[in-house]
């Protein structure tokens, strides 16, 4: 008789989660830039519908996809957060433009010389990432952006009215991969 709903030792289970450290804006932030990805979205003439004001956010280092939460991931996760001493710092995005991936294209907001203090907090927070086991998962090659919709369409860079807003704290987010949905697990202050 056939066994079903079961994995052989060759079969790896689904990849159904995935872990992140994020930031989020504040909730008058987060408005602002629906405001400006309806916008953008009406004047680009795109399909893809704008994201969710609360799941606005940027991702510091992505802690990978896996079959359920990774406790031994989490834990360390929250070693290296908790070891980060840094005051609030301010973020400056005044670009927007599509990021190309073949189809699916994260239409997002970028910036320049308004992000060099958000690059450094995510540079420290690789290194504590690193010292708490974390190493692998660490990203060398931040390219800090907040994305506001996907969609088949290539939009080139544009100049924006800045959005900025002031970092108070981070998040460590559990992702349920394929329903849109962010549950937080963790929270740290800046100060």
């Amino acid at each position: 008789m056939p066994v079903t709903d079961q994995f052989s030792l060759f079969d790896a289970p689904p990849v159904t989660d995935r872990l992140f450290f994020a930031i989020f804006p504040d909730v008058e932030t987060a408005a602002g830039i629906a405001r400006h990805a309806d916008a953008l979205r009406a004047s680009h003439q795109l399909g893809g519908r704008p994201l969710a004001p609360e799941r606005f956010h940027i991702t510091l280092h992505h802690l990978g996809d896996h079959a359920g939460v990774r406790r031994d991931i989490v834990t360390m996760a929250r070693q290296a957060a908790e070891a980060m001493t840094a005051p609030p710092f301010e973020v400056l995005f005044d670009r927007a433009a599509s990021f190309h991936n073949g189809g699916n294209n994260p239409f997002v907001l970028q910036g320049g010389e308004g992000l060099e203090a958000l690059k450094a907090f995510q540079r420290d927070l690789g290194l504590e990432m690193a010292r708490a086991g974390l190493g692998k998962w660490v990203d060398r090659t931040f390219t800090p952006h907040v994305t506001m919709l996907y969609d088949r369409r290539l939009v080139a860079e544009q100049p924006l009215p800045p959005i900025r807003w002031t970092v108070g704290g981070f998040t460590l987010v559990h992702s349920l991969l394929g329903r849109t949905e962010h549950i937080p697990l963790a929270r740290w202050t800046l100060r």
